[in-house]
């Protein structure tokens, strides 16, 4: 393994694309601190790093949603700027990301030539040469596809590959591929190497995001490796070994960064067996007890989160059975959940989690409003008392209680959110990516008062993307893998390497 303060250049050899030293960096946070990378013609380059580590900022740097507040962009060495993402196009960079926007009611032409048409006579599209360029380009990837075809009678993988195209309908010198085989088959991931491998032939520079190890090793011929948005090495893939690569994701000390716990773990609250679901997860079985951390961690598609939205009765598994207490309960919908004690803090706090237009008093009573009104009526004081109660347990930050919720920080924001529920008094709450863009203080005051909660014998389930939160906040941790429960780990085994390697299939 080879760490670099520069990126490892090879002899005579320039990058099609490169980032010098770039910082980019938002309200509260720095996504990019001065890093570095280079793709070279020809090549594979896997930007590795765990979630948060910046590679999403990287690419919407590169593809001109972004601009970088400090550093250089360089084309073939030349120093350039991308102020637009149409100015990134047109310099022969393209992206497929994992969730490509496409228009269900278009063709497939349409759609791989939305925005940059062919032209003919007066400026119109000329419809014969985009059929016929469509059809090149999907026969050029494997795709027997109809270009006449609506986007809507196409399947998932036949969706994707139509993305794939769609960014190949640019006269591409650099392709970035973001996390590219998440919704594909086994079939149709080998089928996407065969692409990878055409592209290289062809001369195009990749650069290749996959939490996936083994897809790493099988393509990637250069590896860049980030962790917090700073740049911490790169090389040639055959110089380095997986539990090398590991160490340099997650090579940091997440003590003294999280609340002391003196944790008294009671009686179980919940138990859980053999909860599957058609197509997200199968065959979790798990107990969590009273005044417990249960922390779940997995990589992009684990599976996590819809497995919390089946416990909280969002959807409906297709078997498994729940019990509080020891007593079986069952949860058809969120308003079971919530009477049986189990409530459900989502990730997607700002669309799932919170009614932004109304004030901070009536988001959190809204579960709670038998407590608030009297013979049908609601009593505005009895809401005030209530809402004043739990966020001022939560430090929360607001001008008044009249606040509109989508006036405040994502921090106070996710304090209304938690202050909701904890009114319902739940036996169990699911926290799901609790501190996802909320700035340091705010997350350190979410830390404690989880760490407070668990004090109080409520039971909790954390689910987090970051490594360093759900080891410094959990007694145990449940890794899930492709949908499934890959390890349970607790005490000596809870390791940043053991987590990463259990989610990673290593």
């Amino acid at each position: 393994m080879q760490l670099h303060s520069q990126p490892h250049v090879p002899p005579e050899t320039v990058p099609v694309l490169a980032l010098d030293g770039v910082t980019k960096t938002f309200p509260g946070v720095t996504a990019l601190s001065e890093v570095t990378l280079g793709l070279f013609p020809g090549q594979v380059t896997a930007l590795v790093g765990e979630n948060g580590a910046g590679k999403s900022t990287v690419v919407k740097i590169l593809t001109g949603i972004y601009q970088p507040d400090g550093g250089a962009i360089r084309v073939d060495g030349e120093k350039t700027d991308f102020p637009t993402a149409q100015a990134a196009a047109n310099a022969g960079i393209t992206a497929i990301h994992q969730e490509t926007v496409l228009f269900d009611e278009l063709t497939v032409a349409e759609n791989i030539f939305l925005g940059h048409a062919p032209r003919g006579r007066f400026g119109l599209i000329d419809w014969t040469a985009m059929t016929q360029d469509a059809t090149r380009i999907l026969r050029s990837i494997g795709a027997e596809i109809d270009p006449d075809h609506r986007l809507r009678d196409l399947g998932i993988a036949n969706k994707h590959l139509v993305a794939i195209a769609r960014a190949l309908s640019i006269d591409a010198r650099v392709v970035i591929m973001d996390e590219p085989t998440a919704a594909l088959s086994h079939k149709e991931i080998e089928e996407l190497y065969e692409l990878v491998n055409t592209l290289k032939a062809q001369g195009k520079a990749i650069l290749f995001i996959s939490h996936k190890f083994d897809e790493i090793f099988r393509i990637a011929d250069r590896y860049t490796v980030f962790r917090d948005g700073q740049f911490v090495g790169d090389g040639m893939i055959e110089d380095i070994t997986e539990a090398e690569l590991v160490k340099m994701m997650v090579g940091r000390d997440v003590s003294q960064i999280f609340p002391d716990r003196d944790s008294t773990i009671g009686d179980d609250v919940l138990t859980v067996e053999n909860m599957s679901h058609p197509t997200e997860f199968a065959d979790i079985s798990f107990t969590l007890r009273k005044g417990e951390i249960l922390g779940f961690y997995g990589l992009v598609g684990a599976g996590r989160s819809e497995f919390m939205q089946a416990l909280f009765g969002i959807t409906r598994p297709s078997g498994g059975t729940v019990s509080m207490g020891g007593t079986p309960v069952t949860v058809l919908s969120p308003a079971d959940a919530v009477a049986n004690g189990i409530v459900y803090v989502p990730e997607d706090r700002g669309k799932q989690g919170a009614i932004t237009s109304l004030p901070i008093f009536q988001n959190v009573t809204l579960p709670s409003l038998s407590k608030t009104s009297r013979n049908g009526f609601l009593k505005m004081a009895e809401e005030f008392k209530l809402a004043r109660e739990y966020t001022q347990r939560l430090d929360l930050r607001a001008a008044s209680l009249d606040t509109h919720v989508g006036n405040l920080s994502g921090g106070n924001q996710q304090k209304v959110v938690i202050a909701k529920w904890l009114a319902t008094q739940p036996k169990v709450i699911i926290l799901d990516e609790p501190t996802k863009g909320i700035d340091i203080g705010s997350k350190a005051a979410v830390h404690d008062f989880m760490a407070e909660l668990a004090a109080q014998g409520l039971a909790v389930i954390m689910v987090s993307s970051e490594i360093p939160e759900v080891l410094g906040m959990s007694d145990r941790i449940i890794v899930m893998r492709e949908g499934r429960i890959a390890a349970e780990l607790s005490g000596a085994d809870l390791t940043p390497e053991t987590l990463v390697r259990h989610a990673a299939g290593i």
